[in-house]
Parts: structure tokens; sequence; C-alpha cells
């Protein structure tokens, strides 16, 4: 199978890539641009440039001097510690690079091999340091697989993408491969929506194409409203041509010829990179009215959604597509029966989609040797909180919380960053809609029917550690909570009303006004919403109220009996306290405070005198030393 347009392509990075010997990949994912690395870009190639050194301005591909390629990427994971910068072919990674470090790099590593060590990682407790990216537990311990040219290619080079085998299924499956020989690769492959619901891709592809209706859509679902989540938006930044490719086959498989992608406008990133792929494939003949030459059409157009967490439920993504208020509608009819526009549609996650490509080029025996019997494949998690390496991360399903938590995020930190793995507390996985994972679940190995069976959810791929100064009532259930009846539509009753009473019984908990009737209450009313609400989202809002009472009772107790908060996070029910071992007996508290609560001496630590004290928080503001507890700074 030749196709002289990819060919052509391939060929053209080929020659571009065999004039430099060295290639410097600058980190350009939301993350690291964010805290500078744009500039480390724009100063390591000027340095270059200054040095004739760049391959970009060598016009004669016989000179024997090094010549450099610089590229920026999409987000190459290791978040914690951006801005990052690897070279290849060595695989050598820089951490926390700034602008002011662009000369040495080039000067010492790029012109003379040397490692630079006080840019290379070094692991928490150990010390030990490892230039070499391969060789960080980080990247060592997991499986890259719908993020393996993530982070390694130039996102918004379509002849880069092209060269690491890129269309080369698309071009399978629309010139050799019928629609039937599609949806049943997939299928035998196990692969199931990344998007939360764990549903068979290959037979939600059936089902769309025995449709007899010759209109079909196919629909990228890139609104992820998680907090603390970003895997969606990493890949459509890092990789939007592996979206599109997987958009492509989808379409082939049911007989789609138009695809929407939605993303949510709060990615402009990722929007300006989906829309450079969609227009590079086009002008290639990749999309179009004659896809690679197959005789078949498909365009895809990029749609910017307004930011609702509901619009990440179809029936309510598909409302707004349409140009309508973003509400859920009941089921049946399914989309794969009456969808977008009332036409058959298929509605994929951006990881699913992603990837679909390699499977086809794969197969899917192979594929399903990856993961466990029952839940094929990767899935990428954002990891995030009380550990030492947060970022983005992609482990093989059956990995354990125990490998992903102390071995690849490097264990459990508090605001000193000293690593201590016994202060894990809590582990929320799969956001609003998911569970919390405890410390007897260190060995459960993680995947859809695990995480059902403990009442938790893969979800989308949220991961959010906590330590021991995690209160469950108020800082994962009334935060949640927080959070769902914020982006509640208000379409049915149980969500709209139910969410916010949910809220208002949490909140009488931290504020000390609870008692162990609050807490039958609130959890008779979170299985009624759980029951009766209209939408997947509404149903699953409650999973962190009704996980963290089936695994910390006793800290709920603790707040409506005991009157006290075990985590010292409740304001109203920790009592007002100078930390002796902070305090230094300034006197900046004393002076300030406006009833005469606080007495000592100067030099030594102080005292409040609790029923004097009215929790204003001027002491906790005037506080150098963050030696003041129980008030509101």
């Amino acid at each position: 199978m030749e196709i002289e347009v990819l060919n052509q392509s391939r060929l053209a990075f080929a020659q571009r890539k065999d004039k430099s010997t060295k290639r410097i990949i600058i980190c350009a994912g939301t993350g690291c641009i964010a805290n500078g690395s744009m500039k480390v870009y724009d100063a390591i190639k000027a340095i270059l440039i200054e040095k004739k050194l760049a391959a970009d301005i060598v016009l004669d591909t016989h000179d024997d001097r090094e010549h450099v390629d610089i590229a920026g990427s999409g987000c190459q994971g290791f978040c914690q510690m951006g801005p990052l910068v690897t070279i290849e072919p060595e695989g050598i990674m820089y951490v926390k690079v700034h602008a002011e470090d662009a000369r040495e790099i080039v000067e010492k590593t790029i012109e003379n091999n040397q490692v630079i060590d006080r840019l290379s990682y070094r692991e928490p407790g150990s010390g030990i340091t490892h230039p070499l990216r391969k060789d960080m537990d980080f990247y060592r311990l997991q499986h890259r697989f719908a993020l393996s040219l993530c982070g390694l290619i130039n996102p918004e080079d379509i002849d880069e993408y092209i060269y690491n085998e890129g269309y080369k299924a698309a071009a399978l499956c629309f010139r050799e491969l019928n629609p039937d020989q599609i949806c049943k690769l997939i299928k035998d492959s196990g692969l199931k929506g990344r998007g939360g619901g764990g549903f068979l891709t290959g037979l939600k592809w059936e089902l769309t194409l025995a449709q007899k209706n010759p209109k079909k859509y196919i629909i990228c679902n890139g609104d992820e409203g998680d907090p603390g989540a970003f895997m969606d938006r990493s890949v459509m930044e890092g990789n939007p041509h592996a979206v599109i490719e997987g958009m492509m086959i989808a379409a082939r498989a049911i007989g789609a010829d138009e695809g929407v992608v939605y993303v949510r406008a709060e990615y402009p990133l990722a929007v300006k990179r989906m829309r450079h792929a969609v227009k590079d494939a086009m002008e290639k003949g990749i999309l179009g009215k004659n896809v690679l030459g197959s005789g078949q059409a498909l365009t895809i157009s990029i749609m910017e959604g307004a930011g609702a967490f509901v619009c990440g439920e179809e029936t309510a993504l598909m409302s707004s597509v349409m140009g309508r208020r973003g509400m859920p509608t009941p089921k049946p009819p399914f989309p794969a029966e009456k969808g977008l526009r009332g036409k058959p549609t298929v509605i994929n996650n951006v990881e699913t989609l992603a990837t679909v490509p390699r499977i086809i080029l794969l197969g899917p025996d192979e594929y399903k040797k990856i993961g466990t019997a029952k839940s094929a494949g990767t899935k990428t998690f954002a990891l995030t909180g009380h550990v030492v390496n947060t970022g983005l991360i992609e482990v093989p399903f059956g990995t354990t919380l125990r490998e992903i938590v102390f071995h690849i995020g490097g264990g459990v930190c508090g605001p000193d960053g000293v690593v201590d793995n016994s202060r894990l507390k809590v582990v929320q996985i799969g956001g609003p809609s998911g569970g919390t994972l405890t410390t007897e679940h260190l060995d459960l190995p993680l995947d859809f029917d695990s995480l059902k069976s403990i009442g938790a959810m893969v979800g989308s791929g949220g991961l959010v550690v906590m330590n021991t100064d995690t209160c469950v009532v108020k800082n994962v259930a009334k935060y949640f909570m927080q959070f769902t009846q914020r982006e509640s539509c208000g379409k049915c009753l149980p969500c709209r009303e139910g969410t916010r009473q949910i809220l208002a019984l949490l909140d009488d908990i931290v504020q000390g006004r609870g008692t162990l009737q609050t807490i039958t209450d609130l959890e008779e009313l979170a299985d009624a919403v759980r029951k009766t609400a209209l939408c997947g989202l509404g149903k699953t809002a409650p999973n962190p109220v009704l996980s963290t009472l089936r695994y910390f009772r006793d800290e709920y107790i603790a707040h409506v009996v005991d009157k006290c908060c075990p985590a010292g996070q409740c304001e109203a029910l920790t009592p007002p306290a100078i930390d002796p071992t902070r305090c230094i007996g300034c006197g900046a508290c004393l002076r300030k405070c406006p009833v005469g609560a606080i007495s000592g001496e100067k030099k030594k630590p102080y005292q409040i005198d609790v029923n004097a004290c009215i929790r204003c928080g001027t002491c906790a503001t005037v506080c150098k030393f963050q030696a003041i507890t129980g008030v509101n700074a």
C-alpha cells in the first residue's frame, strides 16, 4: 500500500532529520509554557543561530559542521519539573530550565557532549542524579501507548507525524478494510471508552453502523472538566493528528462523512493545535472530498464549548453542538440511533480515539496483552496533590495504587516536600464522579471492574493524592459537591435541589452544627440522588460523599459527636492556638489582637485565650511564621 502524499511527507521529514546530528525538544505544553518554556526556546534558538548550528539555516547538507534541530513539543508529562528540555538522540532531559541556562546547554551538551549535573533530575530522598529520561522512575515505570509520541514530536508538523507511521492505519482502513472488519478489530481488542463510561468502543461502532441512515456523525469529546484533570488536553496539544486519525477510522467504521471535535474554550492551545492539524490534513488530501484517494469524503470541524461540566455528558454535548443550551436528554434513544441533528452518532473520548490507530497497526491480540483480561490496554492519569512527582502518566490497567503513588509519583509528601509514605490518607480517583481509595487499596489492581467493586470508577483519569492533613469531609466530600452543585445544569430536580441540600448538610457538619441524624440524612439523600438523577453526571455526583462515608465514617462522627476535625482543617471545630515550635515571641499578634486574647512574654511562645478569641483572623494575618492555627488568615 503506497500513498504518494504520505510518502512525500515521510521523505520530506527524513531529509530534514538527516541534516541534524542532534535535536533539542522544548516542552511547549500548557504547563511548561506557563513556567516560561517559550523563553527557553527563544534563548536556545538565538544561540544556535549565533553559532551557525541551527539546522534550518544550514543550506549545504554536505557541511561537516554539527547541525542542530530545535522543536517545541506537547506535554512531556513531568509537569512537576518543568520547563523540560530533552536532547536527542542521547535522551538527556533537563528539568526546571530557565532562559539563562540556554548558553550552557548549547556550549556544554550540544557542542561538547557534557551533561550538566545541576539541570539533571535528582531523586528525592536518595539524591541520585539521572540525566537520562529512560532512567527516571517517573518514565521508566510507565507504559506510554496513547502518549507514545506526546512530548517527542512537534505537534504542528504533520510531516513528522506521518514519518512516525502517522495516517498509515487510516489509509489501511479507507483503502483495504471494510466497516465490518474495522468494527470487529476494535471490538476484539477489548478497547473500552476512556471518558469514564467504559463501554466497549467496537460495540458502540457496530450499533451505529447497523443504522440504515445515509448521514452519520463522529464526535470527539474533548470537554474535559474534572478538577485537576488534563489528560485529554495534553493529548490534543501533544499529538493532535492521532486524534484526527482515530476519528477518521471511526468515521470509516460507521459510515460517517462529518466529524466534530468539541473542545472546552479553556483549552486555547489545544483548540489552536487541533485546528492547525485539521487544516494541514485538508491541504494534503488526508481529509476532504477524497480521503487518501479512496473516493470517500470526511470533513472535521473544531467547536469550542462554553466550559459547562455537564457538556461532558454526550446528549448535553450534542445539544451544545447544535447551538442549544447544554442539557442532557433521557435515553433511549441512544446517540447510535438518534444523535446529532437526529442522525446516528458515535461520541468517543480524546484518549480513546488517539489509541485506535495504534491498535489497528499492532493488532487486537497484541493489544490485549497489555492490561488485564477485562480491561485491555493502558490508561492515562493526571497525578496531582500531595505527591512528589505530579504530572501526566500512562500505565497498563492492573497497575496498583502503590506503584503509581510510591514509585512513579515518588512518594507522599507534605508542604515541606519531605517524603513520608506513612502520611498517605486518601486518593480521589475519577474526579467529582469518582470515589476514594485508601491505604487498604494500595495493592488493588486498578481497572474498570476492581474499582467498580469498591464504589469507585476509573472516570476520565484524575488521580488526586491527599495526605493526613486532609479532612475528608471538607477537602473531599464538600469540595467536590461544591463543584458538581455549581455545575448542575438544573434540568432535573434530584440533581438541582439534591446536590444543594447535600452541600448544606456537609456545611452543617464542618461548621459544627451537625448531629448523627445529619449523617443519616446525608447518606439517604445522596443515595436518592444517585438513583433518580436524569443523567450520568447527576447519578455519580454523590459518589465522593458515599465513598468517604464508607471508608471514613469515624471522621464524620468525630465532627458531629466530638465536635472536632481530626485533620485540623475545619476552623469552626479547631480551637485557635499558637504553635510553640514556630512562635518566636515577636509580639506582632499580641499587638494586633482587637480583643486582647493573646498573652505571653517577648521572645517566648505566646498563648491564645480560647474563650476570649473571636476568630477574626488578624493574628494569623500578621504572623510571618505561620504559627497560628484554628483561624483563617
